[in-house]
């Protein structure tokens, strides 16, 4: 596992892009993953670029593992599998995926990665105290200084530790990389599945490499046009637009939840707790909670309207002195977070002025007030260096599957219409009333699976888009997501 600092701190660079074909690359050597994964799952390390632009300069290691196809006779080819980010690990998603039909994989090497900067593929680490990672974070006019000096520093630590070599680590680069992970396996095309921010990277390769694009499902879209600071002030109108779903929902179920009768009084339940805990915080189980913390905890859980009433029942619960238990959060490590934002900061460029952050911040709070602020608020892209290249766009007619449930406010809607019209020819499948964030092998939606596992295995494509239903019962497998497509921290 190489080291980016300080070898490469002071990466050259070039003057011409690598529009090539990858070189002739050498025989990938596998070996077992680690002695407690099973034999058939093989790790190896490929050798890529760190500047595309400078092909034959500084390399940096992309970790890559494999389950070949369990049927050789019916095998098709490779397929890579992305679980969404930036920043998140793919390497073990092989045997993680295990909802994947045996149809599938008996005709697919299953392929995952470690995105460049991630894991075991030279990661980063700008060296980042806790508060620094942590950029989920409400706006307060006292607390704005504050806010801003903090994503100046993280800013500032990254660029410090890597220098110009951090520019590097973006969607573009990682999807020449994924060229040149299918060059060393020999293979002339690849088949692809990714999750989320995942959408994004595989519609960039499929932009790059159209001719090398074969079976793509992109699950829960990012728009390549919202790329990066639109797209996360989403989450502000589709969040806000998920609570008003839910105090609907909820109060129809008011002999269950005992949240109120009419979404007017659901709503007042819920801001009740939020205003209390400003007071004073909030003990849930053995955690304290301010007002802002109840916003971010409960942004997500939103989109799935049962699981938020059971959240705010235990919020009112906790609200009410009466004990509860601890709830289940996450957070990022150095890694998560100084990958998630090298990425997120170097795709695109941001707006520099801290005080366009400010206004929007105070505009969208007081419009989406759940999260609004949030979304809006400043973080490191504010004070990261100018971005290497320009957003992708997406304009091709690769044929690809995008996945979509409706109410998924953490990649949502939008950003899929807006996906399915940068690619002229693929199709949507729509979860018409659909919630939670990923579909395909959540057991969420039997007829999304049903035509995803078609076009995987035999190509079965559809004449135009598709609405599906969510199965009744279905039971989803959603996990924290360390992802800022999937944020971190309380969201979780």
């Amino acid at each position: 596992m190489a080291s980016l600092a300080p070898a490469l701190a002071a990466a050259p660079a070039a003057a011409a892009p690598d529009r090539s074909a990858p070189q002739k690359t050498a025989k990938t050597a596998w070996q077992r993953c680690g002695p407690d994964t099973p034999a058939s799952f093989r790790c190896a390390t490929v050798k890529v670029p760190l500047d595309y632009r400078s092909p034959g300069g500084r390399k940096i290691d992309v970790e890559i593992s494999r389950i070949k196809a369990a049927d050789p006779d019916k095998r098709r080819g490779v397929l890579f599998i992305n679980p969404g980010g930036p920043g998140g690990p793919g390497l073990d998603m092989p045997v993680e995926l295990n909802g994947l039909p045996r149809s599938v994989k008996d005709r697919y090497d299953l392929i995952g990665f470690d995105p460049r900067g991630v894991g075991r593929s030279t990661p980063l680490a700008c060296g980042l105290s806790p508060e620094e990672r942590d950029v989920e974070r409400p706006y307060k006019a006292e607390t704005f200084a504050r806010d801003t000096a903090l994503s100046r520093g993280f800013a500032d630590k990254c660029r410090a530790k890597y220098g110009s070599a951090l520019q590097h680590f973006t969607t573009r680069n990682t999807a020449r990389d994924m060229d040149r992970i299918r060059a060393a396996l020999g293979e002339k095309k690849i088949s692809y599945l990714g999750y989320s921010y995942g959408t994004y990277l595989g519609a960039v390769y499929t932009e790059l490499f159209p001719q090398r694009s074969d079976r793509i499902v992109l699950d829960s879209a990012v728009d390549p046009k919202r790329v990066w600071r639109t797209d996360f002030r989403l989450w502000g109108s589709e969040s806000q637009k998920a609570y008003q779903r839910w105090t609907k929902w909820t109060a129809k179920r008011s002999d269950v939840y005992r949240l109120g009768d009419t979404p007017a009084k659901v709503d007042r339940t819920f801001w009740r707790i939020v205003k209390q805990a400003d007071r004073e915080p909030v003990v849930v189980g053995t955690t304290p909670y301010t007002g802002d913390q109840i916003r971010a905890l409960t942004r997500r859980p939103f989109h799935t309207v049962k699981s938020a009433a059971e959240l705010v029942v235990t919020l009112k619960k906790a609200a009410a002195g009466k004990p509860t238990e601890d709830l289940e959060t996450g957070g990022m490590d150095d890694n998560a977070a100084s990958s998630l934002w090298a990425v997120t900061c170097g795709d695109a460029d941001w707006p520099k002025n801290p005080e366009t952050y400010r206004k929007d911040a105070v505009r969208d709070k007081a419009r989406y007030p759940l999260y609004g602020d949030f979304a809006s608020h400043i973080n490191p892209c504010a004070f990261w260096d100018k971005a290497v290249e320009p957003p992708t766009t997406v304009d091709n007619g690769v044929r690809a599957l995008i996945l979509q449930n409706e109410w998924d406010s953490q990649t949502s809607l939008p950003g899929a219409r807006g996906l399915r019209d940068d690619m002229k020819s693929s199709r949507m499948v729509l979860v018409e009333e659909g919630e939670g964030h990923g579909i395909y092998t959540t057991g969420s939606s039997l007829c999304v699976d049903s035509l995803t596992t078609g076009y995987l295995t035999t190509g079965a494509y559809p004449a135009k888009d598709v609405t599906c239903e969510p199965t009744p019962g279905g039971q989803r497998s959603d996990g924290p997501d360390p992802l800022p497509l999937t944020r971190p921290s309380t969201t979780a």
